[in-house]
């Protein structure tokens, strides 16, 4: 990613087409994930890790809709995103589908030699 207001179409479709791996390469390799399930992770690999888990359970069949986006400079190379999604396709234990839900990404974001990468993020539930 070149700018920081990519990420969450990066998210978005690596979210989407299910690629844990993805996923993990928009963070920082000492990067850390507070996931939707709850799930916390430190570094890339227990990211992707933790991902693939999700990607086989609650959010298999899981699609994100692009919602609001807030993008704060916090200063060179540094910058704090909120980026809201609809997620749709949970799915519970038994293989039904779940009601939609709203959830919001909260993501700090620093230019790195490889782009912008998140350092920590939490994607979680949100009202409305």
């Amino acid at each position: 990613m070149t700018a920081a207001n990519d990420f969450p179409r990066a998210f978005a479709q690596a979210f989407g087409s299910q690629s844990a791996e993805a996923l993990a390469a928009l963070f920082a390799e000492d990067g850390s994930f507070h996931m939707l399930t709850g799930h916390w992770a430190e570094g890339r690999s227990q990211i992707a890790k933790g991902m693939q888990m999700e990607f086989a359970g609650l959010s298999r069949m899981a699609r994100l809709v692009t919602g609001k986006t807030a993008l704060r400079p916090l200063g060179p190379g540094a910058a704090v995103l909120h980026q809201r999604f609809v997620v749709t396709g949970l799915r519970d234990a038994s293989g039904g589908e779940l009601p939609r839900i709203a959830a919001l990404l909260t993501a700090v974001l620093a230019a790195k030699g490889e782009g912008w990468l998140a350092l920590t993020a939490t994607f979680a539930m949100v009202e409305g």
